[in-house]
């Protein structure tokens, strides 16, 4: 007979009853975890403030002295709490990262309220679920239990939960606090979002560790032209050239590009599949373009593993229905290989639109990040922590082809990675996304791998 534990809706298998925190860290992580959610944190329309005072106030409540605390920020509303929890000074500290801000989220978008945390079915349900306040709270819960059991590391470990990941500009966290307060923050390395583990069919089969991610850039490409009257139509249009140039966009692949983090990937990825499909990812990481082709050609995900990628995001033009336009104007949004460059996807961008009557410009860069080092001590911590929770889950080395915080510190020269422990099915990301979720039993055993994980790193040379 199955054994009912506090804050879970079904039974667990013995191996998953041993993944769990003890109960009463589960409850401290979910009641957490359920203040994040439930504060308003949106890009544009609410504040993180309100999640960092809370934070700060249940720390010294905990006995963390005012002194480890920081709270403050690039604006009022936007603030970022940074903690310090002291070991020996053995060796250098380990920097624990989240954000509390999310994406927007209407409540008629949603089958549910966005910003009320909801238990049922084997989830839990609001904005921030799994982007990223799960982390937030796990980091959180899982500090406030090394103080209550007296745990002292060999370095000193740092959580910071920031502002305006999602959003960047002027008032991102983690930018603020590399400029502002980069003492707050340095550290030997640092633990942040960026990769996941895998469910198929309900079974565990992958556990990432991101160690990369590309390059964010918009691009404005625009046409100008002096217009006139609609009735007297000419082939020099500005939509007319700026069309051309997106079809020839359209058309365009940027050349196949692996490196060290893609062929491990792809190596392990082999594992995972049959048949042809574990065939070619196993060439792909041998380097043969054949198999890049076949793969990239069915599957969007994996294209873009292996090439800098640029498309059409948005679209402006004209000034009135009855006028030939004199302006149009369209954004592409690229997301950059850490091997390749801004500037030079730019010259490639020129040469693609073809006609002197479009110009292509920079509109915005996030600044190029590289790859984090794949340290043998890191990579065998991760591999030993999975393996003793989740036997024959296989480890991947990832590059994120989307984008996090982890760019400024990699940028700074603070090595990341992207470590979580929470399992979500593959085919079912809502991220971003409606009815966004998280499975509680995947939070629950994240928060234990996280605890581990840390622990083992915490005593590394």
């Amino acid at each position: 007979m199955c054994k009912v534990f506090l804050l879970a809706v079904y039974c667990l298998s013995a191996l998953a009853a041993n993944n769990l925190p003890p109960l009463a860290d589960q409850q401290l992580a979910r009641e957490i975890y359920k203040q994040m959610v439930e504060s308003q944190s949106g890009f544009t329309t609410g504040a993180t403030t309100p999640i960092a005072e809370a934070v700060a106030a249940r720390l010294k409540a905990e006995g963390f002295p005012a002194s480890d605390i920081f709270v403050g920020g690039a604006i009022p509303r936007k603030a970022n709490i940074v903690v310090r929890y002291h070991g020996t000074g053995a060796h250098k500290p380990i920097l624990l990262l989240a954000h509390i801000d999310v994406v927007e989220a209407k409540r008629e978008d949603w089958s549910t309220d966005p910003f009320q945390f909801i238990e049922k079915d084997g989830y839990f349900y609001g904005r921030g679920t799994s982007d990223d306040k799960a982390q937030a709270a796990v980091w959180v819960a899982n500090l406030i239990r090394f103080k209550r059991e007296g745990f002292k590391p060999d370095r000193d470990l740092i959580v910071a939960l920031t502002a305006d990941e999602e959003g960047g500009g002027p008032y991102n966290g983690v930018e603020w606090l590399l400029k502002n307060k980069r003492s707050l923050i340095q550290s030997e390395f640092a633990l942040n979002e960026g990769a996941r583990g895998e469910l198929v069919n309900g079974n565990r089969v992958s556990h990432d560790i991101g160690v990369a991610e590309k390059t964010y850039a918009d691009f404005r490409f625009e046409s100008r032209n002096k217009g006139g009257h609609s009735s007297r139509p000419i082939s020099d249009n500005a939509i007319y050239h700026l069309a051309g140039a997106l079809y020839r966009l359209s058309s365009y692949s940027f050349p196949f590009q692996l490196n060290q983090v893609t062929k491990a990937y792809f190596q392990q990825t082999a594992k995972l599949e049959t048949g042809d499909v574990a065939a070619d990812y196993a060439k792909i990481a041998e380097g043969s373009e054949a198999a890049m082709q076949r793969v990239a050609k069915t599957n969007a995900g994996m294209n873009s593993m292996m090439r800098t990628t640029c498309v059409a995001t948005q679209l402006e033009g004209g000034h009135a229905p009855n006028a030939l336009p004199q302006l149009a104007a369209a954004n592409v949004n690229c997301r950059i290989l850490p091997d390749d460059s801004v500037e030079h996807v730019l010259q490639v961008l020129k040469q693609v639109a073809a006609d002197d009557q479009v110009v292509v410009t920079i509109k915005q860069e996030e600044g190029k990040a590289p790859a984090s080092p794949m340290r043998e001590d890191i990579m065998k911590a991760f591999n030993k922590v999975t393996d003793t929770m989740w036997p024959g889950v296989i480890t991947v080395p990832a590059m994120a082809t989307g984008a996090s915080d982890g760019r400024y510190l990699r940028e700074a020269g603070i090595p990341t990675y992207g470590v979580q422990g929470f399992f979500n099915d593959r085919d079912d990301v809502r991220a971003h996304g409606r009815d966004e979720r998280m499975l509680v039993l995947s939070f629950y055993e994240g928060q234990t791998f996280l605890y581990e994980f840390v622990k083992v790193l915490s005593t590394l040379p």
